[in-house]
């Protein structure tokens, strides 16, 4: 890149990062840190939602994945993500906004008790952790594939990234990260927008496009089994690596992994509940999914372009780099990396941020030091900020041996939380009992950790495919989870969603519940005008997404 494209790069994101730390000034209490005081507008928590959802690793896996294996990723963002929306603003989110709860975890206890909390925290930090890892790789290939670095200044760069993004979060918790979080949002937009147009005009059309696949039959190199490259283009015509799998298995896999996204991660739940009514959570949530959708259809037609323009290439998750180095000249290139950079900094903040106040409510103020003042505990959760950060760098071996990078997201993500999904759903709409919890955690888990043995570690022969494949694991997840736990509802009376477990009254965490305010519906006068209606839009989302899928792409 030139001099002008570092320029654009450095000077964009080193704004946005000292707006960051000049409006993380003021931040004095755990209330305000931890959920900005509940009064965030639906504007800025959709757009701090999709500048979360669109990190870096996004761009750069979508646009390997969609090369090799096909549309079928366009599942994740249409139905996934307004399915997974809507089970977390309609259903499970406000149950714990009405709780007067901080975290997603404490609600695990506010029904099932304890044990189910401390277990739910864990597999949160675990689940965003491995996340880090695949922004950070992404970021890395980035540098070096588009920027030209060598790897050891690539590795610098991020780490200092890392750190300052670290650092605002640290001071100003969840105001600073929103606030950032919507300048990035307008730059990932800009990013994304300007290498699909230029990689559009470049080869001529969806037309064209289709033309180049399609004289190119099998003989592409790096697709999967089974497929030809004019195959890319349908949403069912990818079955797995093993050329087995129903393309409705991967169509369901692919809603409970973006279900998981926005229900079992605090990094989106955190937003939703920092928002100023229950009417803002469910507009937000519109957006950030309405958004994201937008965004990321322009995005993974990326891998099919970029299959029809080099049919050779066969390493997936270098193609978005390679794109970028190809098509786009001075300025636009600068514009693009500063686009991937932001969206990595957007999500370093939003899962330090969130995780921290994971592991600070869930764990350390709960169950290792109960009885110290706020000032105590806004100096862990930021403490702990940087901890999360670091950890993300662990995961790097297990996604260099993955085919691609989504591959090894997709291998982790159905051992706990999926489970922890239906765990969440079961406790906001049942009234079952408090065994239920641990039970359904229980089963879910030991399936997803054979699972996972299965498929990386060890091929344990007399475990057939169907039961631990990459794609069945997600369905056999929800079958044993659900075993669980309905074994266990038949022993026990009955508990309401709402039964209380509370930690210890006049406790810290009791304190800064309370200190949370009176809950609003919505900002209206007597109700919610038809045109501000959330499920309207849910709704229209709903209908486009079936007209892709299942009409235009399927």
């Amino acid at each position: 890149m030139s001099a002008l494209d570092w320029l654009i790069v450095l000077g964009l994101n080193g704004a946005i990062i000292a707006y960051g730390l000049r409006r993380a000034r003021g931040t004095t209490t755990s209330g305000e840190w931890f959920l900005s005081s509940r009064a965030l507008p639906w504007w800025a928590v959709g757009l701090s939602l999709f500048a979360t959802n669109m990190d870096n690793s996004e761009f750069v896996s979508a646009t390997g994945t969609i090369a090799s294996e096909g549309l079928h990723f366009l599942s994740a963002h249409t139905f996934g993500g307004l399915i997974g929306v809507t089970i977390a603003t309609f259903v499970i989110v406000p149950a714990i906004y009405r709780a007067g709860l901080y975290t997603n975890s404490e609600y695990l206890e506010h029904r099932f008790g304890p044990g189910t909390r401390v277990l739910g925290a864990l597999i949160q930090i675990q689940y965003r952790t491995s996340v880090l890892g695949l922004m950070i790789w992404a970021v890395h290939l980035t540098l070096v594939g588009v920027g030209g670095l060598r790897p050891e200044l690539s590795w610098a760069l991020i780490v200092s990234l890392v750190v300052l993004s670290g650092v605002y979060t640290a001071v100003g918790g969840l105001r600073a990260v929103v606030a950032t979080d919507v300048l990035q949002s307008v730059l990932v937009m800009a990013g994304g927008l300007a290498v699909c147009v230029a990689v559009w005009r470049t080869v001529g059309g969806w037309d064209a496009m289709v033309a180049q696949l399609e004289s190119l039959g099998t003989t592409a190199e790096g697709l999967a089994p089974g497929l030809a490259a004019a195959d890319l283009t349908h949403v069912g015509a990818f079955r797995g690596r093993d050329g087995t799998t129903s393309p409705v298995i991967i169509f369901i896999a692919w809603i409970l992994i973006s279900s998981g996204w926005w229900t079992v991660s605090h990094t989106s739940t955190q937003r939703m509940m920092g928002a100023r009514s229950l009417w803002d959570m469910k507009m937000a949530g519109v957006l950030g999914a309405g958004v994201s959708l937008v965004i990321l259809l322009f995005t993974d037609m990326l891998g099919l372009f970029g299959r029809a323009q080099f049919p050779d290439f066969a390493r997936p998750d270098e193609m978005y780099p390679h794109l970028i180095s190809t098509y786009l000249g001075i300025g636009a290139k600068g514009l693009v990396v500063a686009g991937v950079v932001s969206a990595a900094v957007s999500t370093f903040d939003s899962m330090g941020s969130s995780m921290s106040a994971v592991f600070t409510r869930d764990i350390y103020a709960r169950f290792i030091s109960r009885d110290r003042d706020d000032a105590h505990y806004l100096r862990v959760g930021r403490m702990a900020t940087v901890a999360i950060l670091v950890l993300g760098f662990a995961y790097l071996p297990l996604i260099l041996r993955a085919p691609t990078m989504l591959a090894a997201f997709r291998s982790v993500t159905s051992v706990f939380v999926t489970p922890l999904l239906i765990v969440y759903l079961v406790g906001a709409v049942t009234s079952t009992n408090r065994r239920v919890g641990m039970a359904g955690l229980a089963t879910g888990g030991l399936y997803g950790v054979v699972g996972f043995v299965d498929r990386e570690v060890i091929d344990v022969s007399w475990l057939p495919p169907w039961l631990t494949g990459q794609w069945e694991a997600f369905v056999w997840a929800v079958a044993f989870t659900a075993a669980g736990c309905a074994l266990a509802a038949l022993h026990g009376d009955a508990s309401p969603p709402g039964a209380v477990s509370p930690p210890g009254d006049g406790d810290w965490l009791a304190k800064s519940s309370g200190a949370l305010g009176p809950i609003r519906l919505h900002p209206f006068g007597e109700r919610v005008p038809f045109l501000a209606s959330p499920a309207l839009y849910t709704g229209v989302l709903l209908a486009i997404s079936a007209w892709l899928v299942f009409g235009l792409f399927w």
